[in-house]
């Protein structure tokens, strides 16, 4: 049982997401590394995906380098989620058992009784695909209902369970639509067996992440001050650990799972777009600053292309900055900027 002080635990998270001194080399080695990067659309500085990699690789970082990744299939994307190809097949297995959870029995219901416009949406793409959704018939028979924004939508909710059953893929975009092509032309042939698939899922997660609740793999510990038992990926424990100051996504995996934040980082933190504005504490899209192994404060700012500017309405500092803290966060932020090739408007 490794016994490790909230410094150790920290340290070890923030090695294991590349957000320590020494940058990755590239995007390749990035996404390979992270594991899985969320493909989220909201652009309120950048894409979130976008903001990941320059976190990681700095100014150097071209979005369109991800975009072409995406499109020649070099990166894949798996329900809204990017990784390298040969992760792919950790995944074939469990398409092949669907459903395997229960909470994708109703979708399987749903699926059955219109068989028919998922054979439909198979034809059109072996014949024509890659397509959009707006390019793919609806004949479904029973319509999909949903409380939500997917009420009525049958190809897209048609679309997602025949990228859980393992038939359909994403295959890059058109503009701005994305484009979907039958899984056997994007995805490499391998398949995992369904429970190696799972341990070495299990594996990789941790390997991302260094440190984490839940799952077999690598070895149990205790973190001082918290709680429970964590399980840590033995091979990045130890070693000198020398960080940097870094601006981050919310949706960034070091801060993604709110409960693990709190308990290692001792951060307060929640993302604020769905809040009314009067209820925000720090922002719509507030930027959880890294300096360090710890989270400082929160930058709110959004990108105003039209204008030419990185709007900085506020930096909430969680306890007052050091001079040193000061000045490495206005340098990010700075950094920021010229990467989006805008200038700096403070209030």
């Amino acid at each position: 049982m490794h016994s490790l002080s909230r410094a150790d635990a920290r340290r070890l998270a923030v090695r294991a997401q590349l957000l320590a001194a020494e940058r990755p080399a590239g995007l390749f080695e990035t996404v390979r590394g992270l594991w899985e990067l969320q493909n989220d659309p909201t652009a309120y500085v950048a894409r979130s995906a976008d903001l990941v990699l320059w976190g990681r690789l700095g100014e150097e970082y071209d979005p369109q380098e991800l975009r072409d990744a995406l499109d020649e299939q070099a990166l894949l994307e798996l329900q809204g989620l990017i990784l390298v190809p040969p992760d792919i097949a950790l995944h074939r297995a469990e398409m092949d058992a669907w459903p395997v959870h229960e909470w994708q029995e109703g979708l399987g219901v749903w699926v059955e009784a219109n068989t028919g416009c998922r054979l439909d949406i198979l034809a059109r793409l072996r014949a024509d695909g890659p397509l959009t959704v707006r390019e793919l018939p609806d004949t479904c028979v029973v319509s999909w209902r949903s409380s939500g924004w997917s009420n009525n939508r049958n190809v897209g909710r048609m679309l997602d369970a025949m990228v859980q059953r393992g038939e359909v893929a994403a295959a890059g975009r058109r503009g701005a639509e994305r484009l979907w092509d039958l899984a056997e032309r994007v995805y490499p042939d391998d398949v995992v067996p369904l429970e190696e698939a799972r341990r070495a899922r299990d594996e990789r997660r941790l390997r991302s992440l260094g440190i984490a609740r839940g799952g077999d793999a690598g070895e149990p510990a205790v973190v001082e001050g918290v709680p429970g038992e964590w399980r840590v990926d033995p091979e990045r424990l130890g070693g000198r650990f020398s960080g940097r100051t870094v601006l981050l996504s919310p949706l960034d995996r070091l801060v993604y799972d709110r409960k693990r934040m709190t308990e290692l980082f001792e951060f307060d933190y929640q993302l604020e777009m769905y809040k009314p504005a009067a209820k925000r504490r720090w922002g719509y899209w507030a930027l959880p600053i890294l300096h360090g192994d710890r989270l400082i404060g929160k930058l709110d700012a959004a990108a105003d292309h039209r204008a030419g500017v990185l709007r900085v309405d506020a930096v909430h500092e969680d306890v007052p900055f050091t001079k040193a803290q000061t000045a490495a966060v206005r340098r990010e932020i700075g950094s920021l900027a010229a990467w989006l090739r805008l200038e700096v408007a403070a209030p």
